[in-house]
C-alpha cells in the first residue's frame, strides 16, 4: 500500500460547521427519533431496530458530527473537549497521530477486510436464504413474527436451493439442521478471504466499519453508510421467510422466479453503492495510516 501524500486540514468557520453538524443531526434524527420514542414507549420494530441492537453505535454517538482528518474547526467547537480532538491555536482538528497510535490495529485490520471484498467479484445467487437458515426446522423462531409459509413451506424453501453463505455474522445463526446444508462454512478467520461485495450483510457492515474507526470517519461517510444499511436491511427483512405486510413491507418471494429476478436487481444496485462506499472508507484507512 502506498501512502496517501500528507495535506494540511483545511478550516471552517464557526457558522459553517455548526451548520453542517445541525444538518448531520437533522439526517440522522429521521431514524433515531422515532427509535427514541419507541424505547420510551416499550415497542419494537421488526426491521429497524436492528441497526441500533445488533450494531453497537449509539444514537447519541451517531448523531454527533464530525469534520474527519481533513477538517480544522474554527471558534468554539466542543470537539476542543473530546478524544482524539487537539487545539492549534484557534482551530480544533482531529489529533490523527494519536488517533493512529490508539486504533491503528483497527484502522489496518478494516482497510485489509474492506479491500479484499472489494477485490472479489459480487456474488448474486443466494437470494437472501441466510434468514430462512437461521429458521429451518426450528419451531421457536427468533422473531415474534408469523412466517409467511409456515414452517413446513419454509423449510421446503431451504430444501429445494443451495445455500452459500459467506459471511459469518449471518451463518453463525443458522440452526444446526442448516449449517449441515451449507456449501460455505465461513468462520472469523476466514472472513477476510470469503467476504464479497455482493452479500447484503458486507453491505450493512459497512456502517459498522465506519463508525468503528470514528472520530476519524467524516459524519457524513457515516450517515451514508447508514442510510444504505437501513436500505439493505430493508429488503434482507423483505425477502426472509417473515410475513412483514402488517408493519407496510411488500414481500420479495424469493421462492418464485420473480422474487428471485426482484432481489437480485436489488442486491446489484446494493453493490454498485457500497463499492463507492468501500473505496472511500478505504481511502480514509489510507489517510490515517499515512
Amino acid at each position: 500500500m502506498s501512502a496517501a501524500p500528507t495535506r494540511p486540514p483545511r478550516t471552517l468557520a464557526a457558522e459553517e460547521w455548526l451548520a453542517r453538524s445541525a444538518a448531520h443531526e437533522a439526517r440522522i434524527d429521521r431514524w433515531t427519533a422515532p427509535h427514541r420514542e419507541r424505547r420510551r414507549q416499550g415497542r419494537t420494530h421488526p426491521v429497524l431496530d436492528f441497526l441500533f441492537t445488533y450494531y453497537s453505535e449509539t444514537p447519541g454517538r451517531l448523531r454527533r458530527w464530525h469534520p474527519g482528518p481533513d477538517v480544522a474547526l474554527s471558534g468554539s467547537a466542543p470537539h476542543a473537549g473530546w478524544r482524539w480532538y487537539a487545539t492549534d491555536g484557534a482551530a480544533v482538528r482531529l489529533d490523527v497521530e494519536a488517533f493512529v497510535a490508539d486504533r491503528g490495529d483497527t484502522v489496518r485490520f478494516v482497510r485489509r477486510l474492506i479491500a479484499a471484498t472489494a477485490a472479489r467479484p459480487a456474488f448474486s445467487g443466494c437470494f437472501g436464504l441466510h434468514e430462512w437458515a437461521m429458521v429451518y426446522r426450528d419451531r421457536s423462531p427468533r422473531h415474534e413474527i408469523p412466517l409467511r409459509l409456515g414452517p413446513e413451506g419454509t423449510d421446503a424453501v431451504v430444501e429445494a436451493h443451495p445455500i452459500r453463505c459467506t459471511h459469518v455474522d449471518a451463518f453463525r445463526f443458522f440452526t444446526p439442521p442448516a449449517v449441515e446444508r451449507t456449501l460455505v462454512r465461513p468462520s472469523r478467520e476466514s472472513q477476510p478471504e470469503l467476504e464479497q461485495p455482493g452479500c447484503l450483510h458486507a453491505g450493512m457492515d459497512l456502517y459498522k466499519w465506519a463508525y468503528k474507526l470514528s472520530p476519524a470517519t467524516p459524519a457524513d461517510l457515516v450517515a451514508d453508510c447508514f442510510e444504505l444499511a437501513v436500505e439493505i436491511r430493508e429488503l434482507d427483512m423483505r425477502a426472509s421467510p417473515y410475513d412483514l405486510r402488517a408493519h407496510g413491507y411488500q414481500t420479495v418471494p424469493i421462492e418464485t422466479p420473480a422474487g428471485k429476478a426482484e432481489y437480485v436487481a436489488a442486491q446489484r444496485g446494493f453493490a454498485e453503492r457500497g463499492a463507492v462506499l468501500r473505496a472511500r472508507l478505504i481511502d480514509l484507512c489510507d489517510r490515517l495510516l499515512c
